[in-house]
């Protein structure tokens, strides 16, 4: 087993960073993030396997599949955050540490993206801290995961 890998895993319309409501979500695109994890975890001798997907399964699946072979695990389920019952149980199935990111502040949108199904399974929740809230879950993890 490889325990100094991490799982980000990244929700669906995620693909469209960068153009997609720019005032929103900023312009950082989704490979731009990744390579910035990527960097971020390997200064603290972790590697990253990224996914990302619109399908709901597909991130069952790579979440079930991080019990494997990974340390913890950064997602941020866009909007399956607010309906995804299934995402909640892979998580708390794998019994890994996780941290939830969102990239706008969630509790200062609509009523219906106040609530998540992925927050009681995190340890850390980040919302509104743009791109550098994926910063802040690798150093948490990182330091979670020191030897």
């Amino acid at each position: 087993m490889t325990e100094r890998r991490l799982l980000l895993v990244n929700g669906p319309n995620l693909n469209l960073l960068g153009t997609r409501q720019p005032e929103v979500y900023g312009t950082t695109t989704l490979p731009e993030i990744e390579a910035r994890v990527t960097e971020l975890a390997a200064e603290s001798g972790l590697t990253v396997r990224a996914v990302q997907s619109n399908h709901e399964g597909v991130l069952v699946d790579a979440i079930h599949a991080a019990a494997a072979d990974c340390a913890g695990i950064i997602i941020n389920p866009a909007a399956y955050t607010h309906t995804s019952v299934a995402i909640a149980d892979a998580l708390r199935s794998v019994a890994l540490p996780v941290v939830e990111v969102h990239l706008s502040n969630i509790h200062a949108r609509e009523e219906f993206r106040r609530h998540s199904f992925i927050s009681p399974v995190a340890a850390v929740v980040v919302a509104g801290a743009g791109a550098f809230g994926y910063e802040m879950a690798v150093r948490y993890l990182a330091s979670r995961l020191a030897p």
